[in-house]
């Protein structure tokens, strides 16, 4: 059972993990690990019971939570191994997984890593937007690794059903692959769109909705995705290469018959995402 959690990066994510396991029912101490200024504030917004140092919060968690850039759970996967006690668990909630998960497998005991990627988020950052719900009918991806699991992963898994998430699980390099196309592309070809239409001379005042709904993505800080497009770029390089080749294909096809198939084949996908996923808007 789990007693004691330490969050380490008590952001918008590791904040909200706290929240929702409140919410699911988590009566033991929460322990958040961050900047002084966030602890003041998760704290004051009743986020985590007490903040800590990094060593200390790993010597006394059952459960951590790693929430922090990527780079930065790489530097500290390697250091909290000798820290953990014998029944202790590590999990993430990066957003890459292939390299995380080898420097969980050679820096962390057998059966104490479950890799993780909640499939949720906002422009906003910091624990200030931080909330219980932010899990809620969103995808949360599971990269298992070798070894039997230690008994306090099937509590966080527990209490993963209980966040109301669609809970699933890939190998690293599945993850990676896939998610390239399905967040990487999107948020590059956001980007993309955004620096092109900030080069037409032209009043603003001329956008509809659907400029604002496609550059809604541009709007993420680049601080967020540097880590990110750095260790998934053997993914997201021939994911990107297959979009523009779409690119150039649409713009073989326009004024051409051809170009209704392009339009019945991404409204059978776009349909058939608002069909799947409660969260999204189904007009």
């Amino acid at each position: 059972m789990l007693q004691t959690v330490t969050v380490v990066g008590v952001g918008l994510i590791g904040g909200s993990f706290a929240l929702a396991l409140r919410e699911a029912g988590f009566t033991g101490r929460i322990l958040g690990v961050s900047s002084p200024r966030t602890l003041e504030t998760a704290l004051r917004l009743g986020v985590i019971n007490e903040g800590i140092g990094l060593e200390e919060g790993i010597r006394r968690a059952d459960l951590v939570y790693l929430a922090q850039p990527i780079s930065q759970i790489l530097e500290v996967i390697p250091q909290i191994g000798p820290w953990l006690g014998p029944d202790a668990v590590v999990t993430d909630a990066g957003s890459t997984k292939v390299e995380i998960v080898r420097a969980a497998e050679a820096h962390l005991p057998p059966g104490a890593f479950l890799g993780g990627h909640p499939m949720a988020g906002k422009e906003s950052r910091g624990v200030e937007s931080a909330e219980a719900g932010l899990f809620r009918n969103r995808s949360y991806i599971l990269t298992p690794t070798s070894g039997n699991p230690r008994g306090h992963l099937s509590s966080f898994r527990d209490f993963l059903a209980r966040f109301e998430c669609l809970v699933f699980e890939l190998t690293a390099e599945q993850h990676d692959s896939i998610i390239a196309y399905y967040s990487h592309v999107p948020q590059l070809a956001s980007t993309a769109l955004a620096v092109t239409v900030s080069g037409v001379n032209g009043t603003k005042k001329a956008a509809g909705p659907g400029l604002i709904d496609m550059t809604r993505l541009a709007m993420s800080s680049y601080t967020v995705w540097k880590d990110i497009l750095v260790t998934n770029r053997a993914h997201i390089g021939p994911a990107l290469d297959d979009y523009i080749s779409v690119l150039q294909q649409l713009r073989a096809s326009l004024g051409t018959p051809e170009m209704e198939r392009f339009f019945a084949t991404g409204e059978s996908l776009a349909r058939g995402l608002r069909t799947d996923f409660d969260f999204i808007d189904k007009t």
